[in-house]
């Protein structure tokens, strides 16, 4: 969670004091929220640079442990490093030197074994970490092989047999190893230069590890979630106790919540109070974290480290949504027609989606865009009109949809705000199903995105919960110095 900071250029005697002798500190001027800088609601309270590190390591780490929970797709990867990358470069030649020496140093007469048991040692040192408590006798065949004080007599005797052992270490790889690398051991058993199975073997081996990672990862992430829950808590606590106006955006993201619930209930001459229990105010506010207006409005603190991940989801309803309004827009203007023939509800829809989706690229025009799906459809419309024996499109139909299309993007179109409004419908059913473990109804005109849609849902839903979690004490705390006495009837968030 980023904090703006200043270096404080006040020289007090008083702030002298409380410089130590031997850790020097540096004096920062604590903002009131992570987005700003000054402002006249500051807190000129003074923080040593010792703190703020100690705050960021925390922080990091929350945010990892955030990252496993939240995202189920999570895994270890491989570092990747561009073409042109100068670390790249300088590994590449390092590699390559560590091989060739290796290479010349077999070829010695008599051959020299240094490198060769170097790598045999980091090589056992990496499959006995995969063991489990239960491999016992394995661990005790690999000590026993892998002896290496022996294997440094043999070696200065010129009895060391390198192949003999390399091919035990592939055979205790294929055992170790998860399925999906056995084309990998299949390729090392085939590999006849020592020096090229050698470095094949730390390259599986390196692939081994990203599965045993993501193995411990899929296995804890269930535990994980309470302890992360109270974790973040506990990290979002003391970062709050350095930054106390740190919450500002969330009660502001809260309060335009109730506002807007408010004057919904007054415009349709609504006076029950059930809306605006907080379990109902949460549920709205997370929704509108779907609608947001990144580039003028700071997001609220407590899901900051999820902006991304809620642009992406925004960005996907408003794809979803227009994908709808134009496939609702042709059905009900063709008709009978073409309603119920198998298949062609998909292709109209892949042909919509594949051009769409660079919509929220800069360089995406969407009247171009939707002036191209309209001709597309037309074409595949008229087609399927013909094959089924209706007759075709006249010109000014065609001009009509096309012009229907079009207009599917402007905000106030009527179509787009319906299925704008049933998706949102959908979505806040999913948030309020949840606690019930039930699915709410499919809403009508949503079908040719219902997988998309329900698998959207589910990682909303997933998101929100796990963050209501984490944050119901701050927002219980905010919501009872905006709602009115008679509102809050519960305090179930």
């Amino acid at each position: 969670m980023p904090k703006d900071s200043e270096q404080s250029k006040g020289g007090n005697n008083e702030s002298k004091e409380e410089m130590t002798g031997e850790t020097s500190q540096m004096m920062v001027e604590r903002t009131s929220s992570p987005h700003r800088g000054n402002t006249p609601q500051a807190s000129s309270t003074f923080v040593s640079i010792e703190e703020l590190m100690e705050t960021a390591k925390g922080v990091t780490n929350m945010a990892l442990a955030h990252e496993i929970v939240v995202n189920q797709e999570f895994k270890v990867k491989p570092p990747t490093l561009p073409e042109d990358c100068l670390e790249r470069r300088v590994k590449e030649i390092m590699h390559k030197a560590l091989w060739d020496c290796l290479e010349s140093q077999l070829k010695q007469d008599p051959p020299s074994y240094d490198h060769v048991l170097k790598l045999l040692a980091e090589i056992k040192e990496t499959i006995l970490s995969f063991l489990l408590p239960g491999h016992g006798p394995l661990r005790s065949r690999i000590e026993d092989v892998l002896d290496l004080p022996l294997i440094q007599q043999q070696a200065e005797k010129g009895a060391l047999d390198i192949g003999q052992l390399s091919q035990f270490i592939v055979g205790i790889m294929g055992t170790l190893c998860a399925p999906c690398r056995d084309d990998d051991i299949n390729k090392l058993k085939e590999i006849t230069d020592v020096v090229h199975l050698l470095k094949s073997i730390f390259t599986v081996l390196d692939l081994m590890k990203m599965d045993m990672a993501n193995f411990a990862l899929s296995s804890i992430r269930p535990h994980l979630m309470q302890q992360s829950v109270e974790y973040e808590r506990a990290k979002f606590q003391e970062f709050l106790e350095k930054q106390p106006n740190a919450l500002d955006y969330t009660e502001k993201w809260l309060k335009d919540t109730v506002n807007t619930m408010r004057e919904s209930d007054v415009c349709c001459a609504s006076s029950e109070p059930l809306s605006l229990l907080p379990l109902h105010v949460h549920n709205q506010a997370y929704l509108r974290l779907l609608r947001w207006d990144h580039s003028a409005e700071p997001f609220p603190e407590t899901v900051l480290m999820d902006q991304t991940r809620f642009l992406e989801m925004q960005q996907e309803v408003e794809r979803l949504v227009l994908i709808s309004s134009i496939l609702l827009i042709v059905y009900t203007t063709t008709g009978d027609a073409i309603s119920g023939l198998p298949g062609l509800m998909d292709k109209l829809k892949n042909t919509v989606n594949a051009m769409l989706v660079d919509m929220h690229s800069r360089t995406f025009s969407a009247q171009e865009a939707l002036a191209s799906i309209g001709e597309k459809l037309c074409i595949e419309l008229d087609a399927c009109l013909s094959q089924h024996g209706y007759t075709p499109f006249s010109a000014d139909r065609k001009d009509t949809l096309k012009g229907q299309i079009i207009a599917s993007i402007e905000a106030d179109n009527a179509v787009r705000k319906l299925i704008e409004s049933r998706v949102q419908s959908y979505l806040l059913a999913s948030l309020e199903s949840a606690l019930h473990q039930t699915q709410p109804a499919f809403p009508g005109g949503l079908a040719p995105v219902s997988k998309e849609l329900k698998e959207l849902a589910v990682r909303f839903s997933r998101l929100v919960n796990f963050s209501k979690l984490v944050f119901s004490p701050f927002y219980q705390n905010i919501l009872q110095k905006i709602l009115l006495p008679s509102e809050i009837t519960s305090k179930d968030v």
